[in-house]
């Protein structure tokens, strides 16, 4: 269980809380523009977003997290190595598909906060496809379950996500309903895991 500013002492009550707020607070995130003030594929940016999703729920919203952390049968990267990695994934190249996905694929590697972050770096990706492509995934059209096992397996093969994620890509890149899908916590692994058991 996760210390949370609602007090909440229940897991599966925490998690309908999460998805609920960070929901709300991504909407405010489209609809106010705060977005278009941000710089794609920044780390700042990507900060910002985590923050603004997650202020009502942790003090450690938008914090670079200091504990390891695995989900799964995957460890992501050890706390000691984050600020260099976050550096060097800050000066990757993002004006391919294929670039950014890749830099999509090496910052959940390095996976900076202690929560949040697929909700986070969905917006993030999503960003910096519309800025340099002019699209953005419709995740809808993503299974979940090949998302998951395609992420996992992206640090050593990242062919099938970016096949998954090019044949969702869409030119609705001012989709209010196209960006929420997004923000749905079930692409995120202990999310996926909550919804297949309904407690989410």
């Amino acid at each position: 269980m996760l210390e949370n500013k609602l007090g909440i002492k229940n897991a599966a009550e925490l998690a309908r809380e999460e998805e609920r707020l960070s929901k709300k607070r991504a909407a405010e995130l489209f609809e106010n523009g705060v977005l278009d003030t941000l710089t794609p594929g920044t780390f700042s940016a990507l900060q910002a977003i985590h923050k603004y999703l997650f202020a009502d729920i942790y003090d450690f919203a938008g914090q670079i997290r200091t504990a390891n952390i695995a989900k799964g049968n995957f460890r992501f990267a050890p706390v000691v190595y984050l600020g260099d990695a976050i550096e060097k994934i800050a000066k990757m190249p993002q004006s391919t598909f294929d670039e950014i996905v890749e830099k999509y694929v090496e910052m959940n590697v390095v996976h900076p906060f202690r929560e949040g972050n697929g909700r986070s770096m969905r917006i993030w990706l999503d960003m910096m496809l519309k800025a340099e492509l002019g699209k953005v995934v419709d995740w809808s059209r993503v299974d979940k379950d090949d998302y998951l096992l395609a992420m996992e397996r992206s640090p050593i093969r990242d062919l099938e996500i970016k096949h998954l994620l090019k044949g969702a890509l869409t030119d609705e890149i001012n989709s209010r309903e196209v960006y929420m899908k997004g923000i749905d916590r079930s692409y995120s692994y202990e999310g996926y895991e909550a919804f297949k058991a309904g407690t989410l």
